[in-house]
Parts: structure tokens; sequence; C-alpha cells
């Protein structure tokens, strides 16, 4: 039978996974580190409203801290595909089909987003708009502009490279351009999204390869994303990224590719809300 945890263990683990000393989390909660060492021993037990701030802190939920799981803790797996091998896939491919876009794209995205890194990992960056073709490919879309313009699709927000850049035709430039979207804070999120997913339903195309970029996201954001933008992720999903799958319906042969998407996002929504 496995030793039972207390709170206090439990605070002291999720503190040295987040990298922290007891004082950086006391400055954090404005209370005193002899109160965080207090808890850590168990000589006392937060506050609720210690334990939801120390939650947020940690970035953890508030049942990790509070319930015993018998010492049982799951690691997810930063890495699923090699990026290499998807590089290789995606040329094969495009070569096969006669992709021009896509095989200028390919070479492209790889050196627009060289010394890039995903959020808080060390995978390359390139993984993601690698990744988002494939999920096309294996969808059986071949359209040359769609997957040249997944490779692309971050290239002009996230790098110094400007449409005219682009070495490739003008629907898949379009198609990027309509993935793009100014830079945003709190102050001013909610409008840029309007905007920028109201663009998105005057072409099924793009909004597909939003849907596919989303459904990438949404996978890689529990070792990506802070639980705050796990939460704004959910939300804004559900709010403009779901609505888009009838624009995607709206091109006939992308029914397969919507039924599957929406089936993928919304499964892994379901998951995220239970376990949040």
């Amino acid at each position: 039978m496995k030793e039972k945890t207390t709170i206090g263990s439990r605070i002291a683990k999720a503190r040295k996974d987040k990298g922290m000393t007891q004082a950086e989390v006391a400055e954090k909660l404005n209370v005193s580190f002899q109160a965080v060492s207090s808890w850590e021993r168990d000589e006392f037990i937060p506050e609720a409203w210690n334990l939801i701030e120390l939650a947020k802190v940690l970035d953890v939920s508030v049942s990790s801290l509070v319930e015993d799981r018998n010492g049982t803790t799951f690691k997810t797996t930063k890495n699923i595909y090699d990026w290499k091998h998807m590089f290789t896939f995606i040329k094969a491919t495009a070569k096969a089909y006669q992709m021009k876009d896509t095989l200028k794209a390919l070479d492209f995205a790889v050196k627009a987003h060289e010394g890039q890194t995903k959020k808080r990992s060390d995978i390359p960056f390139v993984y993601h708009p690698l990744n988002v073709a494939c999920h096309c490919l294996a969808m059986d879309i071949r359209d040359d502009s769609v997957i040249a313009a997944c490779l692309l699709h971050d290239v002009v927000e996230d790098t110094e490279y400007t449409l005219d850049d682009l070495p490739v035709g003008e629907e898949t430039k379009q198609l990027v351009r309509l993935m793009t979207h100014e830079k945003t804070d709190d102050d001013n999120r909610e409008e840029v999204m309007k905007t920028y997913f109201k663009a998105l339903t005057s072409n099924p195309k793009a909004a597909l390869i939003k849907c596919v970029d989303r459904c990438n996201n949404l996978t890689t954001m529990s070792w990506g994303l802070s639980r705050d933008r796990i939460y704004r992720m959910i939300k804004e999903t559900e709010q403009y990224v779901l609505p888009l799958l009838k624009v995607v319906k709206a091109q006939p042969e992308y029914n397969n590719a919507a039924w599957l998407l929406q089936y993928q996002m919304e499964s892994m929504l379901d998951i995220y809300k239970r376990l949040m």
C-alpha cells in the first residue's frame, strides 16, 4: 500500500517542480516565507484564498494540492513526433503531388523559425507548422495552397518576414494573411479576436487551417501554457474556433475533415474542463 501524502508535502513538491524557493512563493502570495514553510511542514493548512492563489502561482489545480492521490502522478510527453521525419514526409508527398508552393514553403518555414522553440520547452517551434501540415495531409487534403499556408501560417506573425517575402503564390499568401493577427494585450484582445475570426469566416480554406492549428495547440497546451492561458484557450475555442467548422463544411470536400476536427477539439475540451 502506498503511503498517503499530505497537503504540506504536495505543496512542497509542486513548489520544487516549479523551481521556486519558499521565499519566492511567499513574495508572490504576499505572506512570510515562514508561513509557506509552516504549510509544507503541515503545521498549518493554508486558508482557502491562499490555496487558490498558491495553485495559480505553482501552476497546478487546487485539487492536486488538496486531494491525496496515493502518490500517483503522470508526466506529459513533450515531443510526439520527430520534426525532421515530418519534414521528409511532407517533402515526399509534395513531390509526388507536384505541390510547388508546399516545396518552397517547407524550406522557408524551417529557415524562418530557426532558433525558435515552443513555449516553456526546448522543442523547435517548426514542429508546430509541420504538425499542422501533416494533420491536413493525414485527412487526405492535397490542396497545394492549403498545405503551404499550414507551413507558413505563423511566419509573418512570429518572425521578421513579411507577406512579400514568402516564396509562394497569391492564394497561399492570402491564406497566410488571414491567419495572421496583430499583437494583443489584455485591453485589446477581445476586439482583435472578433475582427480576426470574422475575417477567417470569409474563406473556407483559411477556416480549415485555423481549426487544424487550434487542434494542434490544444494537444500541446498542457505543457506549453499556464493555467490562465489554458482557461483562455478553452473559452476562445468554444467562442470562435468551433463555429468556424460551419464555414469549413461549406467546402464539400472538407466535410470529413470538419467532422474529425470537431470530434478532436470537443473531446479535448471536455477532458481539460474536467481536469481543470
